[in-house]
């Protein structure tokens, strides 16, 4: 059984370094502000180490991925 999983973006921790948007541009678009937006939060399973990659290099430590595997 595959569990779903989705992107979140801590609004308040995150700077808008864009950072996440070049690790993972198919799923995160920035404003105009440089902050990431996220149409569809769902993560396909091919882009799950894309998704870890990201969330590991966020300087501000404001993306995570929700119902990951421990």
């Amino acid at each position: 059984m595959t569990r779903t999983r989705s992107l979140r973006i801590d609004r308040i921790a995150c700077t808008g370094r864009g950072l996440c948007a070049e690790l993972l541009p198919e799923l995160i678009d920035l404003d105009e502000w440089g902050y990431p937006v996220i149409e569809d939060r769902a993560v396909p399973e091919r882009l799950h180490t894309h998704a870890r990659r990201a969330v590991g290099a966020c300087p501000r430590l404001a993306l995570r991925v929700e119902g990951a595997e421990p």
